[in-house]
This record gives structure tokens, C-alpha cells and sequence, in this order.
């Protein structure tokens, strides 16, 4: 290589390293603006006296069933929603890194040949000329971050970016609450279908029991065809729930096979079951609140970006400097072209100052400190929410578990006295009215109960998630 060459090269080289070394300016996100909403957090729940710090991160695997566990892997790995979030996500960061480059040195190399031919007509110029032309130029453009626009850009970006990574958090969570939900809806419609079962074989013992009496005539001890009648009601009737329930387990099978991307077909294997619900969670303090929920945290981010942005407008007022700079060669030869004998190079600045914008300026701050004020309050409602939302799920797992307690004593009365009620009926001791009544509010009670822990299951999902825990799945 001709030494020419080597000088090109050696000053395009310093022309890119002092580009790399521009570039290592970074920006950086803004600060935190929680304590604007730090005063909404009381000093303690209404709904529960406990204060104990943290949260029970490992929700999901709480539940001992390593089929729930699969299903939330496998929901948030293939659910198309999550998907969705996640491209998000990638698109805020992009957002962020063109925030980033628009305000450091751009950088082109090109390289141009140009053949020319000219004609000469008359005499005595008639004729004509070949010209050749070729080039290669490295350029760049810098505008000088003097005012701290462009910076503030930056940070309202990485704010924004921050908030599209607090979302698709919540999105996981969300999801896995909406997994574990769906496969306790699957476990009850199990359960109502075992019951519904049950309910069956009772209704039709009753009726082979009350047509043995009608069969006998003992009229004297309950036997008639309006008692025959009902009992075959109710047989028709505990066919008809049992076809509803298993069409319920179908309906809740195709729910959770889409929510984990599958295809509905109704053939999701394994049998759920319901677990039994485990202790509460530590609910720590309200304070705690504001730095763990996601959506908090994506509001807060979201506020502090509008912050930025009106500063951004308000420095859009001051004048801007911009340095362009050039280094290349031009020559008739191609073998000339890194011949530094033939280097051109140029270097330039302007500046300009914004004197009539015909009040857009003033409109885009107005513009911006409105989205601030919006940002406030959205950030103000997700806080309430959130307060809400740990407060109605307190509440309403003290009530359920009481409930649960009073409707489990109800369950044991009402099986004893539909046994009872048979047994009198079997001795020919008991109307067959009170057995009808008895059995179907022994069924009632049972299909109310299950309903009443799949209840509590939820609920206690509803409350990790506004809570603001994470969760983990194991193997």
C-alpha cells in the first residue's frame, strides 16, 4: 500500500475515533417522582391490623400443583398477549436509542464516479470529450448539546422505556393470576361434575324407593303417584344440571387452552383439582406499596417523562449550533482515489435562533404541561386503585374464610339430616317430602361450597397481585 494511501486512511481512522469518543455521552433516566403521591399511603390498612414486611414471592408454586406450574411456564412462553407486551417493550427501547443518536455525531461514508461526455459542435471545436470523476468522502454532523434539549429528550425516552418495562411486568403477572384463576375455575367444574354425579345416583335410589312403596299401594305410609311424579322430576332435573356442569368443565377447559396459546379444542389433560387455600400473605405497609406495584411504578415513570418533555420545549426556544466536517479525495483516476495528494476536506458551522414560530413553541409547552397534568392525575388514580384494590382483597377474604367456616358446619348438618331423612323414609318412619327436601339441600349446600373455595383461591390470587409480589414457577 502507497504511503498516500496509508495517510487517507490514518485521517479517516482519527475522524471515526474522535466520532467513537463523542458518542460515549449517555443520558439518564429522571429522578424518582413518587414523593408527589407519597402522601395518598395511610400508616396501616383498615382491613388488617398485620404490618408484617414483604410479600410472598413465590405465589404460584404455593399452590402445590406442578400442573399449575407448567401452565403458567408454558402461558408465559406462548400466550400471544404476552408476545404483544414484550414487542412493546422492544419498541420503547428503540424509541429511546433514536432519542439517543438524533443528538450525536452522524457519521456517512460514500464514494461517487462520474463518466462525463461532451460534445463540441462547429468549427473549429467540433468534436468531442471524455471526463472522468471519482471520489471518496467521509462526513460528519454534530449538533452540540449546549442547552441540555436533546438531553432531556433522552431522559423523558428512558423514562418512557422504563414504564414499557414496568407494564410487560404486570402483563407476567396479570397473566399468571389469570392462568391460576382459570385452572380453579377447571378444578370446581371438576368438582360440580363429581357432584352433579352423586346428586344423580341420590335422585334415582329415591325413586326406585318411593315407586317400590307406590308399587305396594302403602298409601298409609307415603306411597302415591303425585310422590312418584316428583321423584322422577327430580331425576330428569339432576340429569339436566348434570349435562350443564359438564358442559361448564368444557367451556373452562377451552378458556384455559387459550389463555396459555393453545388451540380451544376442550382436551386439556390432567384433572384439576382444588388446593386448599393456604395461609395469608404478609401484607407489609401501604408505603411499600408505591415502590412494588408495576403499575405504579409505570405511572410514576410515565409523570417524570412529562416533566422532561416540557423542559425539552421550553430549551426548543434557544438557538442551535451545528458543525459539519469533511475529509476525502477527488481524482480523474480509480487508482488515485486514497492518493492523500488529491484529499479534499472542508469544515463548517451555523447556527440558528428561532425569532417567529407563530406561537407553536408556546403551544407545545401548553401542550406538554397538559400530558403532565394528565400524567398526575392518572398517577394519583393507579395509587388509589392499587390502595383499593389491597383493601377490598383483605376485606373480602376475612369475610370468605368466615363464610367458608359457617357453610362447611351447613354442609355437615345438612348431610346428616338427608341421612336421616333416609333413614326414616328406608323404616317407613319419614314423608317422602321431607327426604326431597332434605337431599336437595344437601346437594345445594355441596355445589355452594365448592363454589365458595374456588372463591377464596381467587380472591387470594387478586390479593398477591395487588400486593405488588412477584411470583416464580418452579420446575
Amino acid at each position: 500500500m502507497k504511503v498516500e494511501q496509508i495517510n487517507t486512511i490514518t485521517r479517516v481512522s482519527a475522524l471515526g475515533l474522535v466520532t467513537v469518543a463523542l458518542f460515549a455521552c449517555v443520558g439518564k433516566p429522571p429522578e424518582s417522582s413518587m414523593s408527589e403521591v407519597s402522601g395518598l399511603a395511610p400508616s396501616s390498612w383498615s382491613a388488617t391490623k398485620q404490618a408484617k414486611a414483604g410479600v410472598d414471592g413465590n405465589w404460584v408454586a404455593r399452590f402445590g400443583d406442578s400442573s399449575l406450574n407448567a401452565l403458567v411456564k408454558e402461558a408465559l412462553s406462548q400466550n400471544q398477549d404476552m408476545k404483544i407486551a414484550a414487542e412493546r417493550v422492544v419498541r420503547a427501547a428503540e424509541a429511546a436509542r433514536i432519542s439517543d443518536a438524533t443528538s450525536r455525531p452522524q457519521v456517512g461514508l460514500s464514494a461517487n464516479g462520474t463518466r462525463r461526455k461532451t460534445i463540441f459542435v462547429g468549427f473549429p471545436f467540433g468534436g468531442s470529450q471524455l471526463s472522468n470523476t471519482y471520489g471518496v468522502e467521509m462526513k460528519v454532523d454534530w449538533e452540540p448539546e449546549l442547552w441540555g434539549m436533546a438531553r432531556a429528550g433522552k431522559s423523558a425516552a428512558l423514562a418512557e422505556w422504563q414504564a414499557g418495562g414496568q407494564d410487560y411486568r404486570a402483563a407476567r403477572a396479570s397473566l399468571a393470576g389469570q392462568v391460576s384463576k382459570a385452572w380453579f375455575a377447571l378444578a370446581e367444574a371438576n368438582e360440580q361434575v363429581t357432584l352433579a354425579k352423586q346428586a344423580l345416583e341420590i335422585r334415582k335410589k329415591t325413586e326406585v324407593a318411593v315407586q317400590e312403596r307406590f308399587e305396594r299401594s302403602l298409601r298409609e305410609e307415603g306411597g302415591s303417584a303425585s310422590q312418584l311424579r316428583l321423584a322422577q322430576t327430580d331425576v330428569a332435573s339432576a340429569k339436566a344440571d348434570l349435562s350443564a356442569k359438564q358442559g361448564d368443565l368444557e367451556n373452562a377447559r377451552r378458556q384455559l387452552e387459550l389463555l396459555v396459546g393453545r388451540y380451544p379444542a376442550g382436551k386439556l389433560s390432567g384433572r384439576a383439582r382444588l388446593p386448599r387455600v393456604m395461609s395469608s400473605p404478609p401484607a407489609g405497609l401501604p408505603s411499600e406499596l408505591l415502590l412494588r406495584r408495576p403499575d405504579i411504578i409505570a405511572a410514576e415513570r410515565r409523570y417524570s417523562s412529562t416533566v422532561k418533555r416540557i423542559k425539552e420545549a421550553k430549551l426548543s426556544i434557544f438557538p442551535s449550533f451545528k458543525i459539519t466536517g469533511t475529509a476525502g479525495t477527488t481524482t480523474d483516476s480509480l487508482g488515485q482515489i486514497l492518493n492523500s495528494d488529491f484529499g479534499v476536506w472542508s469544515l463548517g458551522g451555523n447556527i440558528a435562533q428561532p425569532l417567529l414560530t407563530g406561537g407553536r413553541v408556546k403551544s407545545e409547552i401548553r401542550v406538554r404541561k397538559s400530558n403532565q397534568r394528565e400524567a398526575m392525575a392518572t398517577l394519583h388514580k393507579t395509587v388509589l386503585n392499587a390502595f383499593g384494590e389491597v383493601e377490598q382483597s383483605l376485606a373480602t377474604e376475612r369475610w370468605l374464610q368466615r363464610r367458608e367456616a359457617e357453610m362447611r358446619e351447613a354442609l355437615t348438618l345438612a348431610k346428616d339430616a338427608a341421612k336421616a331423612s333416609e333413614d326414616d323414609f328406608r323404616d317407613g318412619n319419614g314423608d317422602v317430602l321431607t327426604l326431597f327436601n332434605a337431599q336437595t339441600r344437601r346437594i345445594q349446600i355441596e355445589s355452594q361450597y365448592a363454589s365458595l373455595r374456588r372463591l377464596r383461591l381467587t380472591n387470594r390470587v387478586d390479593l398477591h397481585l395487588a400486593l405488588g409480589g412477584g411470583f416464580t414457577v418452579s420446575n
